[in-house]
């Protein structure tokens, strides 16, 4: 099955705002959050979510929240 790329992004748009939505229900912020564009040329049949970079509060925030989640 080919997967057209408008349908890619597409895709990874909609999980990267869900992604960041869900983050920021929990007080995290990324920056940096964004589809990577390198890996939307691929053939992979879905882009990367680049999740970049972050301060050192922001990591701790997270780190903090995912020690919380069950395993």
């Amino acid at each position: 099955m080919i997967v057209r790329s408008s349908d890619r992004l597409r895709a990874a748009e909609e999980v990267l705002s869900q992604l960041r939505e869900e983050l920021g229900a929990i007080g995290v912020t990324l920056p940096s959050l964004r589809v990577d564009p390198i890996s939307l040329a691929s053939d992979d049949p879905y882009p990367l979510i680049d999740l970049g970079r972050c301060n050192l509060d922001t990591a701790m925030r997270l780190t903090a929240v995912l020690h919380g989640v069950p395993r």
